[in-house]
């Protein structure tokens, strides 16, 4: 399977590229958000910042929305799953609305929220993989117009953060998949499996 990984500009694609790649993936690092048209799955990377990253994807914002409203592959992680709202309070620029929401700084006593952090849910992502825990590194959360699109939450502080949600061909994490261990392996793994044409 070929995955187009996006660059947004911020983070280290290598660590994710390399466990994309250990779950037999061929990833291609793009840079050009026009080219992710054509991809034929899609992968959008966390960390980094929103303004810059919507920046980036303002170029193809409808285009590539439709695209993933009418079923293009995707993976989007920590940022990635951000930029799918519409808007974050992290910084202006607008994201591709894909899922109707507003991203919102944490309302915690300890931000960024850092970590290990459980995950409970029902998704068959999370059984395939085993996955119950998983590591996170973030400072904003996604709250979401429509709560049926998320399949699994974390607890920080008392705030319930969407984990996993799923839209159309999309899936989005709000933890690090490639920094959770052998279980967040898996995780990418069965993501693959399912993502695959």
């Amino acid at each position: 399977m070929k995955l187009t990984l996006l660059d947004t500009g911020a983070g280290n694609l290598h660590s994710l590229g390399r466990a994309l790649e250990s779950c037999g993936a061929a990833v291609a690092v793009e840079t050009d958000a026009r080219r992710c048209l054509d991809a034929q799955a899609l992968v959008l990377p966390g960390v980094g910042a929103f303004a810059p990253a919507a920046e980036r994807l303002a170029p193809v914002r409808a285009d590539l929305a439709q695209a993933l409203r009418d079923g293009l592959p995707c993976l989007a992680i920590c940022l990635g799953l951000q930029l799918l709202l519409t808007a974050s309070e992290e910084g202006p620029g607008e994201g591709l609305s894909v899922l109707p929401g507003r991203v919102q700084r944490l309302r915690a006593r300890r931000v960024p929220h850092m970590g290990w952090n459980a995950v409970e849910g029902e998704d068959r992502l999370l059984a395939l993989s085993g996955l119950t825990t998983a590591y996170y590194a973030h400072s904003y959360l996604c709250v979401l117009t429509d709560m049926g699109a998320v399949r699994a939450v974390s607890e920080h502080e008392s705030v319930r953060i969407p984990a996993l949600v799923r839209t159309a061909r999309t899936v989005g994490v709000q933890f690090h998949p490639e920094k959770s261990g052998p279980a967040g392996r898996r995780f990418l793994a069965a993501v693959l499996e399912e993502l695959r044409p």
